[in-house]
C-alpha cells in the first residue's frame, strides 16, 4: 500500500513536468506552420540532418529535461547555499523554456536568422548556468539537461551557417 502511494506521488509530480516541455514543444511547433518544409528549401550546412531528426531529438530532449526539472523540484537542499540554487535553477528552467518556445518563432516566421542566433546564444548560456546551478542541489538534474545543451550547440551551428547562407 505505502510504495503504490509513494509510486503514485512520483507520477503525479513526474508526468506534468514532463508534459510541460512537451506542450511548449508542440504549441511552438505549430505556431511555426510548415517549418520543417520551409527548413528543407532553405541552404543547408553541410552537417545538417534530415528533417526526420528534429521532432525525435526534441521529444527526447523535452522528456529529459522534464524528469531534469522533476529531480530539482524534488530535490532536498542540505542548506541555505543550496536552496538558493535551487530556485535559481527552477526559475532559470522556466526562463530557458520560455526562450526555447521563441526561438522557433524568430527563426522560421520572422525568418530573422541572425536575432535568432543571438537569442540561441543566450539560451545556450541560461543552459550552462542551469546546469552549474543543478549541480548544487541534484546531480542527476545537471545530467538531464546536458544533451540539451549538446543539441543547442549544435542548433547554433546551423543557424549561425543558415544565416550566412541565406
Amino acid at each position: 500500500m505505502e510504495q503504490a502511494l509513494i509510486r503514485h506521488k512520483i507520477i503525479s509530480r513526474l508526468i506534468p513536468l514532463i508534459i510541460l516541455p512537451l506542450a511548449v514543444g508542440i504549441v511552438s511547433a505549430a505556431l511555426s506552420g510548415d517549418s520543417m518544409l520551409k527548413y528543407g528549401q532553405m541552404n543547408q550546412p553541410a552537417l545538417a540532418p534530415p528533417a526526420i531528426v528534429f521532432p525525435i531529438a526534441w521529444t527526447i530532449l523535452y522528456i529529459l529535461m522534464g524528469v531534469g526539472s522533476y529531480f530539482l523540484m524534488m530535490a532536498k537542499p542540505a542548506d541555505a547555499e543550496d536552496s538558493k540554487s535551487r530556485m535559481l535553477a527552477l526559475i532559470i528552467y522556466f526562463v530557458q523554456l520560455a526562450f526555447n518556445f521563441a526561438w522557433s518563432l524568430f527563426f522560421f516566421n520572422g525568418q530573422m536568422y541572425y536575432f535568432a542566433f543571438a537569442w540561441l546564444l543566450v539560451l545556450w548560456a541560461m543552459i550552462i548556468l542551469l546546469i552549474v546551478k543543478s549541480t548544487h542541489v541534484s546531480i542527476v538534474a545537471a545530467v538531464m539537461f546536458i544533451p540539451y545543451l549538446l543539441w543547442c550547440t549544435f542548433a547554433a551551428y546551423l543557424n549561425l551557417i543558415v544565416a550566412l547562407l541565406n
